[in-house]
């Protein structure tokens, strides 16, 4: 039977259209013959001019059900649609057959016949189609019951229910149930599938061996999604989800649409609101410049800002590749909107040019986003960190001061806060250089912006987390008890974008980022939203291994956002303002020579000393190199 199936799935479109003609001829001449019978009530076989009446019947029936698109349909794929036109062949079908009768054997054919050709005509070729498409699945599902995976649908919804219709016809899930959290449809059946309470999961997993759990409630909020994943994480099932119901009510939902769980659900707080008449503040119409225009968060302010109008986007960064890549893109973008986009290859070490660049273009707002970020690679390379991060934002905001810039924005790092590695500290004197010039500055207007880790950015440890997973580990954490605060790319990009507009001078903007994330949970979650173990003395065949690798140099346990304890309010609830000491330019600046010098000799003992005595909350845990 099984060997049946698979040659009737894998014969020709044409020749299965061929065995639902005869099909259909085979029905409609049944179908006159029983109706007769029905009427006289005995079985009645035709004789005179009604047996070429009734066996001539395929012929008026086939050339209707084909203009109507009866052969055209997959019948594995048939629709209500599909239903209707059936129902409209057979109407116009029978009318015909009816017409043709009354004309050539009026008394032989009582109308009660013409009405049950009718009906039995409708019901045995829909039937025939209903009958077909479930001996054409059965005989896909037993095509694919190798490689299809057993899965269940989180949420009964329009999403579920949408994404159980889409998973029926694809190669690759079989959908067995929903899971719901609404007790009223709790036990009853959506789509042909059974909905059942959250407290089965653990029965259905083991009964039907589920690989995955597929989330389908694309409008829940953060916290209600949160709930879900941790309830599921011990599950020991690969999670995934679907894309926001915009994409839904697009049609742009297909299997292939499915994500991995988003690590961003994570974290354990909202997302950042904006507010929209911030954003376009200090950009729409006007000259923008962002320096370090290809890297992560320098890319993506450019994306953004572009959408927000802008007379002319500057792109400011001394990688070439990155630069032709954000340019590249960008372009494509530009193409439905007037703004000028300009790629410049430079580096904020280069003061002169930065002085020509700003003047020429007459640049209104800068957000500077060129930095060395990578926490181990400034200590191997301290005195280029410092070159780069700190006498470079002087030299770019003291250009910027000569050309008239009217806003400077500066992306800064919660490692400035009383920084133990050179990278910090560099930030935290490129906030000193800010806020010192701010008030010598009677145009330019200088703000900072200070949050946590990036998530998906260069260097953010839950795509490092990602990839060892995807090579079967180890996941490599340094520390058991360390802990993070996390923000989006998306988030961190609005934040500076709002910050610009709602400086007032040398301000320092931070995020309310909730609590901070553990990142040995953090691991042990991504391990099991996966559909992994965790490998461990408790677990010894578990799937993935965690290895603790030490606190790298310059590295704590726990990150801070405020140098005190007094943040202000601002118009977004989650963007506060921070009210923090200062040096005055006339006593940094010189140091701040001191210290160029310094790191061109690459004399790093005086640059250590020199930074100390600028941040003298910068205590380094590690030795020099």
């Amino acid at each position: 039977m099984k060997r049946l199936l698979y040659r009737l799935l894998k014969t020709s479109r044409s020749n299965k259209q061929l065995v639902m003609m005869i099909f259909d001829s085979v029905a409609v001449i049944s179908v006159i013959v029983v109706s007769f019978s029905i009427r006289f009530g005995y079985f009645y076989w035709p004789n005179g001019d009604l047996i070429w009446l009734i066996f001539g019947s395929p012929i008026l029936a086939l050339p209707i059900f084909t203009r109507f698109g009866l052969y055209s349909s997959i019948l594995r794929f048939i629709s209500f649609k599909s239903i209707w036109r059936v129902v409209q062949a057979t109407t116009l079908y029978s009318i015909i057959w009816g017409m043709l009768a009354l004309m050539v054997s009026i008394y032989e054919v009582p109308r009660s016949v013409i009405l049950l050709n009718w009906s039995l005509s409708l019901i045995s070729i829909v039937g025939l189609r209903m009958l077909g498409r479930w001996i054409l699945n059965e005989a896909n599902n037993l095509n694919n019951a190798q490689s299809c995976k057993n899965v269940l649908i989180y949420g009964a919804g329009a999403a579920g229910r949408q994404l159980s219709i889409g998973l029926s016809q694809s190669n690759e899930y079989n959908p067995v149930a929903y899971i719901d959290d609404d007790q009223a449809i709790n036990q009853h059946t959506i789509s042909d599938l059974k909905v059942f309470s959250r407290y089965d999961l653990n029965r259905l997993i083991s009964k039907y061996k589920i690989s995955e759990v597929l989330i389908a409630i694309p409008s829940i909020s953060i916290i209600q999604r949160n709930e879900i994943i941790n309830f599921l994480e011990p599950l020991k099932v690969l999670v995934k989800s679907l894309p926001g119901l915009t994409e839904i009510a697009q049609g742009k939902v297909r299997v292939s649409d499915l994500l991995e769980i988003d690590y961003r659900d994570l974290l354990g707080r909202a997302a950042v609101t904006s507010n929209k008449e911030l954003l376009r503040v200090k950009i729409t119409d006007l000259v923008v410049l962002v320096t370090g225009a290809g890297g992560s968060i320098g890319s993506e302010l450019c994306r953004q800002i572009l959408l927000l109008q802008p007379k002319k986007l500057i792109l400011f960064e001394q990688n070439e590749y990155a630069l032709y890549q954000i340019d590249q893109e960008l372009t494509k973008i530009q193409k439905f909107s007037k703004v000028e986009i300009i790629p410049v290859l430079g580096s904020v070490k280069d003061f002169k040019k930065m002085i020509d660049i700003f003047k020429s273009n007459k640049v209104q707002t800068i957000y500077h986003a060129a930095a060395y970020k990578h926490v181990p690679l400034v200590e191997y390379n301290q005195s280029e960190g410092v070159l780069n991060n700190s006498i470079g934002t002087k030299y770019a905001a003291e250009a910027a001061i000569i050309a008239n810039v009217e806003t400077f924005v500066l992306i800064s790092t919660d490692k400035a806060v009383r920084p133990t590695n050179t990278m910090g500290a560099t930030k935290r004197v490129a906030e000193l250089i800010l806020q010192a010039l701010d008030k010598k500055s009677k145009k330019t207007c200088f703000t900072m912006v200070r949050f946590g880790n990036v998530i998906d950015s260069s260097g953010s440890v839950i795509p490092l987390f990602k990839k060892q997973i995807q090579n079967g580990g180890p996941l490599t954490v340094t520390d058991k008890n360390i802990v993070r605060f996390f923000m989006t790319i998306p988030e961190a990009v609005e934040l500076v974008i709002q910050a610009g507009a709602m400086s007032k001078g040398g301000d320092v903007f931070l995020l309310d980022m909730g609590s901070p994330v553990k990142i040995f949970d953090l691991a042990v979650k991504m391990i099991n939203l996966s559909g992994l173990e965790v490998k461990d003395a408790n677990n010894p065949d578990g799937d993935i291994e965690i290895k603790f690798t030490g606190l790298r140099s310059g590295e704590k346990l726990y990150e801070e956002l405020l140098l005190g304890n007094n943040p202000q309010k601002t118009e977004n609830k989650l963007i506060f303002r921070a009210n923090e000491e200062m040096m005055e330019w006339e006593f940094l600046n010189p140091i701040l020579n001191e210290l160029a010098e310094a790191s061109v000799d690459n004399d790093v003992k005086k640059v250590r000393d020199l930074l100390i005595k600028i941040v003298p909350d910068f205590n380094p845990n590690f030795k020099l190199v």
